[in-house]
């Protein structure tokens, strides 16, 4: 006959059978899941970032591009026919390379017969330049930039110089890029563990971190992406490579938490089982019940009956995984607007700059006396389109701690109409039509500023993701306590399976989007004390329906 277990070797076996045996099973696929989930994050996340170098790579590409465009363009290049005997051209260079700082080594110009006739630096002006050889060529409003190879850190970009009154060239404009720019690029995007390069379209390093050769010898993980075509560059690439045993260091801590807790409630449950068998069994059996249901997503209830403790233990546990939850979407949420500030205040300088330039460049030429109406309203377009670019790159720094509105009583139907004339062009590109039927002046309690961004970005997104011959509608309604705004097009829509993200920072359907213009609108309306909300359209395309309180 077998011997009978005491209570305390049976309530030891039960927590082990009904208790410690789930929780392990429980933790372990938690372990196991947490790690997949990890790894998957961490992968993201590189990814993320390559993409985010690459953009970073190809709007600084574009900058340098623009600079040589436009300067061969200047009205004080025209020099170049006589020689530049007056020296505008090469003061002018001068202050070009100190402006920029250490972005270009120098900058200089050389005439048909390869003779260099002006340059920032006066120690080569008059010597000869052999033709750089075209390596790669970016187009720009109908004119192509040419690249060189790279040559002792230097990337030389060039663009002829045409003669306004032959329309031919009369030399070439040459910026020398310092190519040690783009190393620091890199350098800055990643941290110790991780390494980054630029290739071409052979694999080719162009440009690398210190480190690149040494994590990509040992055993890493990795992601990469391509440039858009946008400026003929898809061939580049860059590489974002981190070392294994970094990145899933977090997954082995959190492998030793789970272990530690487990030993630790097997040590407890058997210093512990004796006293408290009689009075705990059943509710423990059913707080296990309890536990499981929870784990496994099923509707349940902690248990009511028992010792306090143990009813306690349940509503405590049952508040304890709700939090866990919401703390998760919370980080996960204030992680991405974490990146948006990084990346507001890492992009701030570098788009002020050629802003500048915009502003500069429109200045100068509304003071040509020749210069036709549709030019002066164009250029007063470019100023104050500048203007309100200059105050977003501003709002975009504090996207993870957004500006108060400033509430006024706005006019929207004028907003909405000044918004549509913007962006009259770039619809017309595409042959899409825009269409706004309100001529009732309706007010509501708003920013100016946020409102305009707001109708910008909802407008925007819905010219470029239309095809040609499409149609975008603005409707403006007015009720008792607050005012509708609807912007509806006959575009794809969005998937049903995707609606519930569309809100979300970093969540895109269009190549090459970034996915934060509906999540900085939904924080600018929510910062208006108003809604936004998602539905499909009557013509099975997009609509998205913002309510605003009216104006008293």
């Amino acid at each position: 006959m077998l011997k009978q277990l005491s209570i305390r070797q049976l309530l030891l076996l039960a927590f082990l059978l009904a208790g410690l045996l789930p929780a392990m099973l429980v933790s372990f696929l938690s372990f196991f899941q947490a790690r997949e989930a990890l790894k998957k994050e961490i992968s993201h996340d590189i990814q993320a970032l390559s993409s985010t170098v690459a953009n970073d790579i190809e709007r600084v590409m574009f900058e340098r591009a623009q600079n040589v465009h436009s300067w061969s363009r200047l009205a004080v290049m025209q020099d170049v026919r006589i020689g530049d005997v007056d020296k505008r051209v090469s003061n002018l260079l001068q202050e070009l390379q100190s402006g920029y700082g250490n972005v270009y080594q120098s900058i200089y110009v050389v005439n048909m017969q390869g003779q260099v006739v002006a340059s920032s630096n006066a120690m080569i002006i008059g010597k000869q330049m052999l033709p750089e050889k075209k390596w790669v060529q970016i187009n720009l409003a109908n004119s192509v930039v040419s690249l060189a190879p790279i040559r002792l850190n230097v990337l030389p970009i060039s663009q002829p110089v045409i003669d306004i009154n032959t329309n031919q060239p009369t030399g070439v404009l040459v910026a020398e890029f310092n190519w040690q720019f783009m190393q620091d690029l890199l350098n800055n995007a990643v941290n110790n563990s991780a390494a980054a390069a630029l290739l071409d379209r052979q694999d080719g390093l162009l440009a690398t971190t210190s480190d690149w050769e040494q994590i990509q010898a040992g055993h890493e993980m990795q992601a990469s992406a391509h440039l858009s075509n946008k400026i003929n560059l898809q061939d580049w690439q860059v590489q974002i490579k981190k070392l294994h045993s970094v990145a899933v260091a977090p997954v082995h801590r959190l492998g030793y938490v789970f272990l530690a807790l487990l030993i630790t409630t097997l040590i407890l449950a058997a210093l512990l089982v004796t006293p408290i068998a009689q009075a705990i069994t059943q509710p423990l059996s059913r707080l296990t019940q309890f536990v499981r249901g929870f784990s496994q997503n099923q509707a349940a209830l902690p248990p009511k009956a028992g010792p306090p403790e143990v009813k306690e233990l349940g509503i405590a546990f049952e508040k304890m995984m709700q939090d866990l939850a919401a703390t998760q979407a919370n980080l996960t949420r204030a992680a991405k607007l974490a990146v948006v500030g990084e990346m507001a205040a890492a992009m701030s300088h570098e788009v002020r700059t050629p802003l500048g330039i915009l502003r500069s460049s429109a200045d100068l030429l509304l003071r040509e006396p020749k210069l036709s109406k549709e030019g002066h309203e164009v250029l007063g377009f470019i100023v104050s389109e500048t203007e309100r670019l200059n105050k977003l790159v501003s709002s975009l720094i504090d996207a993870a701690r957004p500006r108060l509105p400033v509430l006024t009583t706005l006019n929207l139907t004028e907003v909405v109409s000044s918004t549509i004339a913007l962006l009259a062009n770039q619809a017309k590109a595409k042959k899409v039509n825009l269409i706004f039927n309100q001529n009732d002046a309706i007010e509501a309690l708003a920013d100016r500023d946020q409102m305009t961004q707001v109708l910008m970005n909802l407008l925007m997104n819905a010219i470029q993701i239309l095809p040609n011959n499409g149609r975008v509608q603005v409707n403006l309604q007015s009720s008792k306590d607050c005012v509708k705004l609807e912007v509806l097009d006959d575009g794809p829509g969005i998937l049903a399976e995707n609606q519930a993200q569309i809100f979300e920072p970093f969540f895109t359907q269009r190549a090459g989007g970034v996915g934060l213009g509906l999540a900085v609108v939904r924080q600018i309306v929510l910062a208006h004390k108003g809604d936004i909300s998602y539905q499909a359209s009557p013509w099975n395309g997009a609509q998205f329906t913002i309510t605003l309180p009216k104006a008293h």
